[in-house]
């Protein structure tokens, strides 16, 4: 029986204050379905953060999980770009 592919995103890391918590803010863009205007929007995720590496600024790939907490339902699985310190 095949497993199930678990939803992979990437975005820039907001906020670190928590501990082993990152929160990812993740944009999407889609055109408008009447007005055909491309529009921008954007979703702020929890994410698993364990060695707590994440900094502001960076940008990483988040992986859907089983819930962690009551609002952590993703994992940080790296890290593509480091924020300018």
């Amino acid at each position: 029986m095949a497993q199930e592919q678990r939803k992979v995103l990437t975005g820039t890391v907001v906020s670190n204050a928590m501990d082993k918590t990152v929160v990812v803010r993740v944009q999407r863009t889609f055109r408008h379905p009447l007005y055909g205007k491309v529009v921008r929007t954007h979703k702020k995720y929890h994410a698993h953060d364990e060695e707590n590496a994440c900094q502001v600024g960076d940008v990483v790939r988040i992986r859907e999980s089983r819930p962690l907490s009551k609002t952590k339902r993703w994992v940080v699985i790296e890290t593509l770009t480091r924020a300018h310190a």
